[in-house]
């Protein structure tokens, strides 16, 4: 993908400012109104198991954030080490928990104080000791090369103006042959200036949705190969600017699974 296509014409710090005080909301006050659905219901309808949500603390599915799953894609084995990229207040760090059981090991990655607050406050209340909350960026994180087999993400990665960064980082973390398994947001066709350069709609999971052939081309020129790609029919934008951009420019949500060559 070529350099004009990834930068952005707006401050990447005012982007910043904007997604960590909608995601204090999100950790917060989960109870309020957002661009985007959230919670149990939300989570159950894209396809997370009942059983693996009633083993978790209930107050990180109120404050799921995500677009889709991928747990079916990702395949976590018990003794695993898996990095999540953008963990919010936890829910799919603590499902991954669930998978890699005792002998396994789960790193959740935020860059949000509050989002990290409530979900260290919620694995040492509910004892999930093989899961620790890390404060980085996604674009560099603070785990030595080949630490894990799987990085997974949720609505995370459409947020940052870095994305071909996000995916390199991902690669240097996977173990050769390691599996790389998100959810995010695309788009079928490029979306305008007028929308990529606002960043209240990239904060609102919006502006940042790169055109899903170049979001494809990122991954694999980072050494990763791409092997599964699905449309989550089942994710529904709420606002009106996002069901506006869905229908003009084809913006959506897909789960992938990419394995580092």
């Amino acid at each position: 993908m070529s350099q004009t296509a990834t930068t952005v014409a707006f401050d990447p710090k005012d982007l910043e400012l904007k997604v960590k005080a909608m995601y204090r909301d999100v950790a917060e006050h989960p109870e309020g109104e957002f661009h985007f659905e959230m919670g149990r219901s939300l989570a159950e309808r894209l396809g997370y198991s009942p059983q693996d949500l009633d083993r978790i603390p209930a107050e990180s599915i109120e404050s799921f954030a995500g677009v889709g799953h991928y747990f079916h894609l990702a395949r976590i084995s018990s003794g695993e080490t898996v990095v999540d990229l953008g963990s919010g207040a936890g829910m799919d760090s603590f499902i991954a928990a669930l998978k890699v059981g005792p002998s396994g090991r789960v790193v959740g990655v935020d860059m949000t104080d509050e989002q990290l607050t409530k979900a260290n406050r919620l694995r040492d209340r509910d004892g999930f000791s093989n899961v620790t909350f890390e404060k980085a960026y996604i674009e560099e994180i603070p785990m030595p090369d080949g630490a894990a087999d799987v990085v997974i993400s949720n609505g995370v990665i459409n947020l940052s103006p870095s994305k071909a960064m996000v995916f390199q980082e991902a690669a240097r973390l996977l173990k050769p042959g390691g599996r790389f398994a998100i959810s995010d947001i695309v788009t079928e066709a490029q979306l305008p200036e007028g929308i990529v350069c606002n960043s209240d709609l990239w904060a609102a999971c919006i502006g940042g949705a790169a055109q899903q052939d170049n979001y494809r081309d990122m991954i694999e020129a980072a050494g990763m190969r791409l092997e599964t790609v699905e449309d989550n029919a089942a994710y529904q934008f709420i606002s009106e600017n996002a069901q506006g951009a869905s229908r003009k420019y084809g913006v959506k949500s897909v789960s992938l699974l990419a394995v580092k060559a």
